[in-house]
């Protein structure tokens, strides 16, 4: 990092000399901080879109979610379990060593290892073979027509850099541990983090060696997490900041109607759903001894039944959500139409709960991240709410992502009842059903199922997905897996959550509807 922090000074001396530069700083907030700078601590959006910008994957995807080619210039199918993969030459990372095959493999078992929150970028049964120092091969045991759907966060390791400082194994949030690739970067990508200060800010500046060329005119960013939404608006409105996002719903004609800001507005492909625990025999946080209301899929229907998801669409997020009836966008799915939501139908839900045993409901914990989603803590209020209305009481435990994420996604997942949004990386059915439906198993299948829901049959089914070339024959098995999981209410999907962003009106970026901030197409004037 040292030798591209004396390249970037003297290049920006030289330009400033000549009068050819104008110091462009962003200045950037956000509701919470990425969760470590080790690029397999944590499968979470706003970490991954942040380090984004450092590391780079073997492709990327562009504004319009489009794949196009990274540190792989162009890549090909030799055989139906063969990809070969050719990469970009004259590539370094920020520490000046070169880019090569051996760092490729390195991340391939890397992103794999015990620890890492992305080991489901590549299948454990995926053999990554070294060709020459500038190509790869990707065998899988069967055709995977989605082999590098999910690439786009599956950054690239410096191998000589990662073991030389001891940081082969990966850091994890969830796991409590650290390394020293947790507090500092050596990417590939177009920025370098030269500050970090966990939870209070981080700086960045332009790497003057990035391959590609840059669409920014940045030569500066400071990025401020800032949880409070109010704090974080007033910041914007007074100028304190250039970006800020999420504006919460009840601000969005504030900061547009504010002289010098705006807000863009878009949909986002993320869903946010409720979960239940559904693996073990007694809940951890429930009056109900000896048993687990939640295996009993008649109040799991309860639940479904008991929330008005229309009010909270109109209430809570003010029109800014559109609900779901599955567990991934429409957008995202041809045959997403032929579902509907579960009826809001309170006095169902009580017969329900009736009929299980539970006549005057029972006492249920539920966990919630406050700085994580859109109004997320509201929404959580709001449900509480509803489910007392039927016998159901909530004791709400709602708490900043870092807290919340150790708590849930840690090994014994400490959770008995939560909400939780999920982007598929791929943007493809599978991912959901692979993450969030499958059954947990130890080579990473399930690994964000924390209810622990498990239906072998809809494992078959996202096992032949995950091979089938045809399109038609490929969306009816989604259609079918889809459709178990609805019936089995194994999940209450809620809604997609719209993006709200709030900038000053000096600064042009691109908005992805997958919430990732891509701090190179962004211009100030």
């Amino acid at each position: 990092m040292i030798q591209g922090r004396k390249a970037l000074a003297a290049a920006m001396v030289a330009a400033l000399a000549a009068g050819a530069v104008e110091a462009k700083t962003l200045r950037w907030a956000f509701q919470g901080d990425a969760q470590g700078l080790d690029p397999y601590v944590l499968n979470e959006t706003f970490t991954l879109g942040f380090l984004g910008n450092v590391y780079e994957g073997l492709i990327r995807r562009n504004p319009d979610l489009e794949i196009e080619p990274a540190l792989a210039e162009r890549w090909e199918a030799l055989e139906p379990t063969r990809w070969r993969f050719h990469l970009r030459k004259g590539v370094q990372f920020h520490n000046g060593n070169d880019f090569n095959a051996d760092d490729v493999v390195f991340s391939a078992d890397r992103v794999r290892a015990a620890g890492s929150d992305l080991k489901t970028r590549i299948g454990s049964d995926v053999k990554v073979v070294k060709v020459d120092d500038y190509t790869v091969d990707f065998i899988s045991p069967a055709p995977n027509p989605i082999l590098h759907s999910e690439w786009g966060t599956w950054f690239i390791m410096d191998r000589e850099w990662t073991e030389a400082h001891n940081a082969v194994r990966p850091a994890s949030v969830t796991a409590g541990t650290e390394n020293y690739a947790n507090f500092h970067t050596n990417g590939t990508g177009p920025f370098m983090v030269v500050e970090r200060e966990t939870d209070v800010r981080t700086v960045l500046k332009p790497n003057p060696d990035w391959w590609d060329r840059p669409k920014h005119n940045l030569t500066e960013v400071v990025m401020t997490p800032i949880s409070s939404d109010a704090t974080r608006v007033a910041a914007l409105l007074s100028g304190q900041v250039d970006m800020a996002y999420p504006v919460p719903v009840q601000d969005i004609g504030r900061v547009q109607t504010n002289d010098g800001t705006s807000v863009l507005m878009g949909p986002e492909l993320r869903t946010i759903f409720l979960g239940f625990d559904q693996g073990r025999d007694e809940l951890l946080e429930s009056d109900v001894r000896g048993g687990n209301p939640f295996k009993d899929k008649r109040v799991r229907a309860a639940l479904y039944h008991a929330i008005d998801v229309e009010a909270i669409r109109s209430k809570v997020m003010r029109d800014l959500a559109t609900p779901s009836a599955l567990m991934i966008s429409p957008a995202l799915f041809a045959r997403a139409g032929e579902f509907e939501r579960h009826a809001y139908d309170p006095e169902a839900a009580r017969q329900l709960l009736a009929d299980a045993g539970f006549p005057d409901g029972f006492e249920i914990g539920m966990d919630c991240p406050n700085n994580r989603y859109v109004n997320d803590e509201r929404i959580c209020i709001a449900v509480s709410a509803m489910l007392a209305k039927v016998g159901i009481r909530v004791k709400l435990l709602a708490q900043p992502k870092a807290l919340f994420f150790k708590k849930v996604l840690g090994p014994a997942y400490q959770t008995s009842f939560y909400l939780l949004g999920w982007t598929p990386g791929s943007f493809d059915s599978w991912n959901v059903l692979y993450n969030l439906v499958h059954c947990q198993e130890a080579d990473g299948a399930g690994k964000f199922n924390l209810g622990n829901y498990c239906n072998p049959a809809v494992d078959a089914l996202t096992a032949k997905v995950l091979v089938e070339t045809d399109a038609t024959a490929r969306d009816a098995m989604i259609a079918e897996a889809y459709r178990v999981v609805h019936d089995d209410f194994s999940y209450i999907p809620l809604h997609q959550q719209g993006l709200a962003w709030g900038k000053s009106d000096r600064v042009d970026l691109r908005q992805r509807p997958d919430n990732q901030f891509m701090l190179y197409y962004v211009n100030i004037r």
